[in-house]
């Protein structure tokens, strides 16, 4: 059962710069050390902070029962991270927009350390599902 205070998803009634859940965790050794193990590169200097954080953030505010197809990531890396720091982790809407008739809509995660630097910048282009079961996205001819 989804928490009282999470609304269900409605894309009509999102607004463009709506702020989004954030949380703070904080960086292990051997979370570096983890990611740059799955690389194989030893020496990667920017593991990816925000990504997948970005549908948690969300998740943290909006319970969406129709769901969406991740249709891009860009990712922008400012300052390397620093084990044993605090990150702090903020999402918003960044954007949403039609395309050949179908919904997307952005979702921009930022990860800035206790410090305060900058860390990294994410932005996941997502298309949404239609809500009715059934519905086609592309109609067969």
């Amino acid at each position: 059962m989804p928490d009282p205070e999470v609304k269900i998803f409605d894309y009509d009634k999102i607004e463009i710069g709506e702020e989004l859940g954030s949380y703070e965790y904080t960086l292990t050794q051997e979370m570096l050390d983890n990611f740059r193990a799955s690389i194989d590169d030893p020496d990667a200097v920017f593991p990816t902070l925000a990504v997948k954080h970005d549908a948690t953030a969300f998740a943290m505010v909006y319970d969406d029962q129709t769901g969406g197809v991740n249709a891009g990531n860009e990712v922008e890396f400012f300052n390397p991270p620093i084990p044993g720091k605090k990150i702090l982790v903020t999402g918003r809407i960044a954007d949403k927009y039609l395309r050949r008739d179908k919904p997307y809509m952005v979702i921009e995660a930022t990860a800035i350390d206790e410090d305060g630097r900058l860390l990294e910048k994410l932005r996941t282009y997502q298309m949404k599902k239609p809500d009715e079961v059934g519905k086609k996205w592309h109609p067969q001819t």
